[in-house]
């Protein structure tokens, strides 16, 4: 599992990455792991609102569908738009493969550093 000390991670397998008063958004490299082979990305719209601990978008693997959540609450900025054609560069290189930017953020759900992110995961194995 992949980490990157620079970033903040959620406990839904999103990563941080903090760019003066914007957050870029994407999926944990654990996340995509588990997952599988992604197929298919649905994301939201430039100027669509999100809310902290709500799904933004999905993704879909050969195995299943699954939320995307937004560790950060505010309004969409940018949208990466080749992970539409393209959803596995996520597989690739999930800390590469950004979902989304957020401006105007107003609330954030507590965010874990590498290292907390990575003894939450091996807690959730030994669950």
């Amino acid at each position: 599992m992949e980490l990157r000390e620079e970033l903040l991670y959620s406990k839904s397998h999103e990563w941080v990455k903090k760019e003066g008063d914007e957050a870029v958004i994407g999926l944990t490299d654990y996340a995509q792991s588990e997952l599988g082979d992604l197929v298919f990305v649905n994301l939201p719209e430039e100027d669509e609102e999100v809310t902290a601990g709500e799904s933004f978008a999905d993704v879909e693997s050969v195995k299943a569908v699954s939320d995307v959540y937004s560790p950060v609450t505010g309004v969409v900025s940018a949208v990466n738009e080749e992970l539409l054609d393209a959803p596995e560069m996520i597989n690739e290189s999930p800390y590469d493969a950004w979902f989304v930017r957020v401006k105007d953020i107003t609330a954030e759900e507590e965010l874990l550093s590498a290292e907390e992110y990575e003894a939450f995961v091996e807690s959730e194995k030994n669950s």
